[in-house]
């Protein structure tokens, strides 16, 4: 078995490790780092619950191997919350618009949603419903998560 060290940040923190060159991302965040918000659902990339975000970008995390990571920088559903525990505005937003059920698809949802949010861009509502397209709900009929996200692009374009 290979093994390479891998060095990138991971929710704002510098980190380390060593994996086997066949490991996906998704395995090194719940097994390394135990950030069990990366979800292992279909692992052939079409669920969107192992979302996470890139440089800025959002992946699945189950297709992109861990050594592809070196360098980066990586979010994950727990990156959202504040230093002092405090919500992120769009996990308050899932909240309000009870955009919530499971929980499974959540943190997928809740990533995409902040590349959404935080690209600033003035999505069409379908735009922003392909933005949403690539994960699988079974319990909220995505119409919860698509007016919670909205609330938020909406509310970064008014002046």
């Amino acid at each position: 078995m290979m093994r390479k060290l891998v060095r990138c940040k991971i929710n704002g923190r510098d980190t380390e490790t060593v994996v086997d060159v066949r490991a996906s991302l998704t395995d090194m965040l719940r097994n390394e780092y135990r950030l069990t918000s990366v979800k292992k659902g279909c692992e052939v990339g079409e669920c969107g619950a192992c979302n996470v975000i890139i440089n800025g970008e959002c992946f699945n995390s189950c297709i992109y191997l861990a050594i592809w990571a070196d360098g980066k920088e990586i979010t994950t559903t727990e990156g959202l919350v504040s230093a002092d525990g405090k919500l992120s505005a769009i996990q308050q937003a899932f909240i309000d618009e009870g955009a919530v059920q499971c929980g499974f698809c959540t943190p997928g949802f809740l990533l995409s949603a902040a590349e959404a949010v935080n690209s600033g861009k003035d999505y069409s509502d379908d735009e922003l419903r392909k933005v949403l397209s690539g994960h699988l709900c079974r319990c909220t009929g995505y119409e919860h998560i698509f007016r919670a996200v909205r609330k938020l692009t909406a509310q970064q374009q008014k002046p």
